[in-house]
């Protein structure tokens, strides 16, 4: 007997509607990306193992899906199995790869876009999936802060156009680098960062007793404490206290002159917000640091990114600096259908169906259809002789409002029967007739 089907945890099928929608989403982001210059590329699903491992920390070490020898190597390797493959965790890891091995075919700086799935070992729960789609753009051999500036502009443009009111947010790694030396936890940076990125799951007290657990001293919870509490000032103000902390940090004032240009910098209508707490998890970020929420939905991050100065030096190649961002798809997606953002999207169905009398006028029918798509218009034949009430009843669910009746008469005289499934007016028209009216909706 065989099992009830199902589907891996924290995975999905897509139904057609849904794929029209994503399909807007990405036709949006594409065409923005485009625009700011960036070229698309693809890397494998599968990295080797050596590629991921060590670059994401070690919680994000442990999320990734490893791909166990097959064949030969596992017998080889006996009791003892070491992965030598893995699903990819992010596309920016492997983007360094693909630099590197190709860096006398791209031309640098180099622009790219990339809009492919990855794999997370994660616990799945609502807008948190173990398979899903990252859109990346990434600029890699500059290190201007005039891309900092493109790249609010590109988040700014692609959340307008979608209909969703975003919170930019930006922090610096360098800013975070000297709140460390500050602290005197230099050596411990990376535990802080984690605890810090945890502000909008577990709160102000959740942070403190992770902090707490973890044996930092009342200064590092005190400093936590100061920058929460200016949170809701303004940019002046919040800046005005880490210039105070940060009076002895070379790195650390750095990093505030960096985030002084992109605000003064950045239009007035975009909603750029500086964010003291915004870590960032990922070890390889080194300076400007993105994060981007929908405002009113409660569903965590739908974008973020930053800059990775030596990114691609884990690979041999030293001093080449990149920054780059990401839109989280299937977040956006979900954010949209809360706020009912999506356009009308029949526009994007069949627009005419031939109903099928049989073998002789369906091969007729079709030959009208291949006219019509000729003339870029939607048309299928339906390809069984059944009722025509079966035939009718598709054309309703697939939201088709033209349908066109052929038989022995109309194939004689050339005159098409056309019904409007909306109206249920019915009539007959010529070819070119029927092109000019369905060209027009």
């Amino acid at each position: 007997m065989s099992s009830k089907p199902s589907l891996p945890k924290g995975t999905r099928d897509i139904l057609p509607q849904s794929m029209l929608q994503r399909e807007y989403i990405l036709k949006v982001v594409k065409e923005v990306f485009k625009k700011y210059g960036f070229q698309p590329i693809e890397t494998p699903a599968m990295e080797k193992a050596s590629t991921l491992t060590g670059k994401y920390g070690e919680e994000g070490d442990r999320l990734i899906f490893k791909v166990l020898p097959r064949g030969d190597k596992l017998k080889k390797q006996g009791a003892t199995i070491v992965p030598d493959e893995a699903l990819r965790y992010d596309l920016t890891v492997p983007f360094a790869r693909f630099v590197v091995q190709h860096q006398n075919d791209i031309q640098f700086p180099f622009k790219r876009y990339q809009i492919q799935p990855v794999w997370r070992a994660d616990r799945p729960q609502k807008g948190r999936y173990r398979e899903f789609y990252q859109c990346d753009a990434d600029v890699v051999g500059s290190r201007s802060l005039l891309l900092e500036l493109d790249f609010v502009k590109i988040y700014d443009e692609v959340f307008k156009k979608l209909g969703i009111q975003a919170s930019i947010k930006i922090n610096n790694r360098k800013v975070l680098a000297g709140l460390a030396e500050f602290m005197q936890i230099e050596n411990r940076i990376i535990d802080f960062t984690i605890s810090l990125d945890k502000l909008d799951k577990v709160g102000v007290d959740g942070v403190l007793k992770d902090l707490d657990d973890k044996g930092f001293d009342e200064k590092v919870k005190d400093t936590f404490l100061k920058i929460v509490s200016v949170q809701n000032e303004n940019f002046e103000a919040r800046l005005k206290v880490m210039q105070d902390l940060l009076a002895d940090s070379n790195i650390g004032k750095e990093g505030l002159d960096e985030l002084g240009f992109v605000f003064k910098n950045t239009p007035k209508d975009i909603p750029l917000n500086l964010e003291l707490t915004l870590a960032r998890g990922l070890d390889y970020y080194t300076g400007s640091i993105f994060e981007v929420t929908a405002d009113g939905v409660a569903l965590g991050s739908i974008g973020g990114g930053g800059r990775y100065d030596d990114l691609t030096g884990i690979f041999g190649l030293k001093n080449l600096p990149g920054i780059g961002i990401s839109f989280g798809l299937d977040r956006i997606q979900l954010v949209m259908e809360e706020l009912n953002a999506f356009p009308e999207m029949t526009q994007e169905a069949t627009k005419v169906l031939f109903i099928n009398f049989g073998l002789e006028e369906a091969l007729f029918s079709q030959q009208i259809a291949d006219t019509l798509r000729q003339n870029n218009i939607k048309a299928e034949v339906y390809p069984d002789s059944s009722k025509i009430g079966k035939q009718m009843d598709y054309a309703n669910k697939k939201s088709i409002q033209t349908v066109v009746l052929i038989g022995s008469a109309e194939m004689k005289t050339g005159a098409l029967n056309v019904k409007n499934m909306v109206s249920g007016e019915q009539k007959e028209m010529t070819l070119d007739q029927l092109i000019s009216a369905l060209s027009l909706n």
